[in-house]
């Protein structure tokens, strides 16, 4: 097997077409054609039914794909070992992250790594999905949340609290609820399609209401100015929310108590060396998320 064809391959898997494979690899669709029927040949199974309009993975090529992608993520890492022979890091970063994170947390850290390390490629993967590590090519995940995968290291980045935050108009118009059981007045705005506990902090009850949103929405970001434009409560993120309670956008209810605490963590395989490239900026973002809680 070439490796050439190897990446064809994980290409044309990852696009389902060859056509558009051969243009994100910048090579002639005949030529990536060969690469996989050359491929083919060499392992004597179909990997790829073409005889419809719409390609598909065959029985075979479903079970050869994650062993080539964890060839090609090996051969990367080969690479890799390398980088940081002469003391500067070097070569394609390829992080998987969540999209609030992204765009609140790590996307204005990127100026001053880009700066500081002109001779890393950045690569952000921006997708609220489970990434599987050993198969998918990325050097680090960025997770929110309880981690789940027994043979991957984890660095602790930042513990981001829940507030139940408003916008100032619309507390004024629909009044402050001062524990759970006024918000069955209130219009809430909550995350997917499931019902939202809240903890009644007010008066320190170990009770929990479950209370169905008004408007879910799946993702922080996109909430975010849903309740900076007035349309209801919800819970954010510090991190999303800390700013616009500042500036005085937001108010937080039930301030003097803490909220639930969910943890984001920066994770890599523990089968591979800790590259120059990933070291340097797990660190620039713990710098990052440090300034940002100091």
């Amino acid at each position: 097997m070439q490796l050439s064809d190897l990446r064809a391959f994980a290409r044309i898997t990852d696009l389902m077409s060859v056509s558009a494979a051969a243009r994100a690899l910048g090579l002639p669709k005949s030529g990536v054609s060969r690469a996989l029927a050359r491929l083919e040949r060499d392992l004597g199974a179909v990997l790829v039914d073409r005889s419809t309009r719409h390609l598909r993975l065959t029985d075979a090529g479903t079970v050869f794909r994650p062993h080539a992608l964890r060839i090609l993520a090996d051969v990367d890492e080969a690479g890799t070992a390398l980088e940081g022979l002469g003391g500067v890091p070097a070569g394609t970063l390829r992080v998987s992250l969540p999209f609030t994170v992204a765009t609140a947390l790590v996307a204005p850290m990127l100026p001053a790594f880009m700066a500081a390390y002109p001779q890393v490629r950045v690569m952000l993967a921006v997708e609220n999905r489970f990434v599987d590590m050993p198969i998918e090519p990325a050097d680090l995940l960025i997770r929110v949340g309880p981690l789940v995968d027994s043979d991957l290291i984890a660095r602790r980045l930042l513990e981001s609290e829940a507030w139940l935050c408003a916008s100032p108009g619309y507390l004024a118009a629909r009044g402050t609820p001062a524990r759970v059981a006024d918000l069955t007045d209130h219009t809430l705005i909550g995350y997917g399609d499931r019902t939202m506990a809240y903890r009644d902090d007010a008066t320190g009850e170990a009770g929990r209401i479950e209370l169905p949103p008004a408007v879910a929405i799946s993702d922080s970001a996109a909430l975010l100015p849903v309740v900076l434009g007035g349309a209801g409560i919800a819970y954010l993120p510090d991190f999303l929310a800390r700013p616009h309670v500042a500036d005085g956008r937001l108010d937080r209810l039930w301030p003097a108590t803490e909220g639930d605490k969910i943890a984001i963590h920066a994770v890599y395989p523990s089968h591979r060396s800790l590259s120059a490239k990933v070291r340097v900026f797990i660190d620039a973002l713990v710098a990052s998320f440090d300034d940002l809680h100091g």
